[in-house]
């Protein structure tokens, strides 16, 4: 009986943390090793995608899209604005907004443009409140752009008053830039 009490003496300090040391994702079992697999595949797919994002295609697509915004708004605002004392230059300044089919209606109808303004003394100006870019096609040079705009028309004598109005604009881009390709009204009650 005593060789066997001399087997069973208690574990000496090695033995004992020897046994301590369980190998660090012991127990997980699959569930665990799931959720591990699945944790690492999606920091790889984040990674990548921020990386291709800051540094790929789709920030130069970002890019020319708030160009193209940029320049729209700004075109369309022009397209809207007037003033009384100085139609001469807010007519060129109409031309120079625009290209194409609708730079031609501008030139050719400036000669009533400036009768009308003359019959009847009213400035506007137009300011747009929102507008987004809604196709963009860069290899063509082609984006159409939907927008509000805000049109204060104030006559020679007596308060102004506020018109709303939307637009949809297509935008081609030409050498001094983006411009005014064609400009269709929507009407208030169309979503």
């Amino acid at each position: 009986m005593s060789a066997e009490l001399e087997e069973e003496s208690p574990p000496t300090r090695a033995a004992a943390r020897e046994a301590r040391r369980a190998p660090l994702l012991a127990g997980w079992g699959l569930i665990g090793w799931t959720f591990v697999v699945a944790a690492v595949a999606f920091l790889g797919y984040a990674g990548w995608s921020y990386f291709d994002a800051s540094h790929g295609s789709a920030r130069a697509d970002g890019r020319d899209r708030d160009l193209v915004l940029r320049a729209g708004r700004q075109e369309l605002a022009i397209l809207n604005t007037l003033d009384r004392t100085q139609v001469d230059a807010g007519l060129r300044a109409w031309e120079n907004a625009t290209t194409g089919a609708l730079h031609d209606q501008l030139h050719r109808d400036a000669p009533a443009n400036k009768q009308k303004m003359a019959k009847t003394g009213t400035s506007a100006a137009g300011t747009v409140t929102a507008a987004a870019v809604t196709d963009l096609d860069t290899g063509s040079g082609d984006a159409t752009m939907i927008a509000s705009v805000r049109v204060t028309l104030t006559p020679a004598q007596g308060e102004p008053t506020d018109q709303r109005k939307r637009y949809e604009v297509g935008l081609t881009r030409t050498k001094g830039g983006w411009k005014l390709a064609s400009l269709t009204a929507i009407p208030a009650g169309n979503p």
